[in-house]
């Protein structure tokens, strides 16, 4: 999933980055909150990770002007005041959760999945269609008796998929979800993946639509 990172320090930027990617998110990376307002409003993402001492617009700020446009992308606070008048003002402005530096990536990593959890309606870290079972803690995925893991782009599109069930993803529309702004992407990327978890899964796990792109079926 694409992930907005808002974020002035260079040395926890370039940190949180890798471990995002490493975790098969793709990240945009911004550090100022005027360049994050014009990034909510150009990019789609499916969460902001938000420092809250940024220049030229701080993070209280940008949250208030997000919710103020009827934005609800989710947020996360990652910041280093520790007050509890600090977390309530945060929360209260519209943030969906709050973490506190120095924090370990693997507790960030677990808020993420809790996130894109409630964004798919689900209350386990299983994300399915009825058919396709996802593990979003372990990429491991099962489709009838076969249960393997997945490499974490693999992983990444599935997800992407899994999140719109019955719906049609262009080519477009995944290298998006994919790739964040610095990342080339080769022409045939999308293919060699699906052609990766097809084999894997077999050929019925991911529907092409000629044209128009690919889906995973909304099962009944």
């Amino acid at each position: 999933m694409r992930i907005l990172l808002v974020e002035d320090d260079r040395m926890i930027g370039e940190a949180i980055t890798v471990a995002l990617r490493d975790a098969a998110y793709a990240v945009d990376w911004v550090r100022d909150g005027e360049t994050a307002l014009r990034a909510i409003g150009n990019q789609e993402h499916q969460a902001i990770l938000l420092d809250l001492g940024l220049p030229k617009r701080d993070g209280r700020q940008v949250l208030r002007d997000l919710r103020a446009m009827g934005n609800t992308l989710p947020v996360i606070i990652i910041t280093a005041r520790d007050a509890l008048a600090d977390r309530v003002d945060g929360l209260d402005l519209g943030a969906d959760d709050y973490l506190v530096k120095p924090f370990e990536m693997d507790e960030l990593l677990a808020r993420l999945r809790a996130i894109i959890r409630r964004q798919g309606g689900q209350a386990t870290p299983i994300l399915s269609n009825g058919l396709l079972q996802l593990n979003l803690s372990t990429r491991e995925v099962q489709y009838g008796d076969v249960q393997v893991l997945l490499t974490a782009r693999e992983f990444a599109l599935l997800q992407a998929l899994l999140l719109r069930p019955g719906a049609i993803l262009s080519r477009a529309q995944l290298e998006e979800r994919l790739y964040g702004w610095n990342e080339a992407v080769e022409s045939n990327t999308i293919d060699f993946l699906i052609h990766g978890i097809r084999k894997k899964l077999g050929a019925e796990a991911i529907k092409n639509v000629r044209g128009a792109g690919w889906m995973v079926v909304r099962q009944p």
